[in-house]
């Protein structure tokens, strides 16, 4: 079955591996276990570049080392958004005052990453291009892409859930759904060290 895999990397990341031992993963390998009977055609990867913060300086060339060991995959495309920030004021959980206090704090939010992939499927859908769609997400934002192709364009639809629960609102809308589990992370890593065209590529230390 001609496989499409599309890959909310903001999703994946906070609902499978931040503080694990599992973020130099190699996505080829984690669809070749959950997904042994289909043909991977595409594995679509869409985030955001980060920007470098206090006590978190190395934190874009972690990302950049990523993004070279993805590309070494041959199915592997990333299409990338854009994180927007800017300071805003919000009121603290903890203030027992008859008026509300307020603290100003930087909100930074990923932007264009869900619209991306929401685009990418609806398009290859009608494009012909899979039979088979399987999502790396738990967003139930996704949900109308889901329900359009499945219902106008006759595609199936999967999920690989990165989140302890499913969402409810996604569940009855695909064909399957199955959990991303810390022993199949775990056997889906790339080597400490590898190559691409412009150079070595180690693993990122803390990862």
């Amino acid at each position: 079955m001609r496989t499409y895999v599309y890959v909310d990397a903001f999703n994946l990341y906070y609902g499978s591996l931040k503080g694990t031992p599992y973020r130099w993963l190699d996505l080829a390998k984690l669809c070749n276990f959950l997904l042994p009977k289909s043909e991977t055609l595409a594995i679509k990867y869409f985030s955001a570049l980060v920007s470098a913060r206090p006590g978190h300086e190395d934190k874009p060339l972690k990302q950049q080392l990523y993004i070279r060991a993805l590309k070494t995959i041959p199915v592997v495309e990333v299409i990338l958004g854009h994180y927007l920030t800017h300071i805003v004021s919000m009121p603290i959980a903890d203030n027992h005052g008859s008026k509300p206090t307020y603290a100003r704090v930087v909100k930074t939010e990923e932007k264009g990453s869900d619209v991306n992939l929401a685009t990418h499927l609806v398009h290859d859908a009608h494009s012909g291009r899979f039979d088979l769609a399987v999502i790396v997400s738990n967003d139930s934002d996704l949900l109308t892409p889901i329900k359009l192709i499945r219902a106008e364009l006759g595609k199936r639809v999967g999920v690989l859930n990165p989140h302890k629960h499913p969402s409810r609102a996604i569940l009855p809308h695909v064909d399957f759904l199955k959990q991303i589990r810390r022993g199949v992370l775990g056997a889906s890593q790339f080597p400490e060290a590898m190559e691409d065209q412009h150079g070595l590529i180690r693993k990122p230390k803390g990862w």
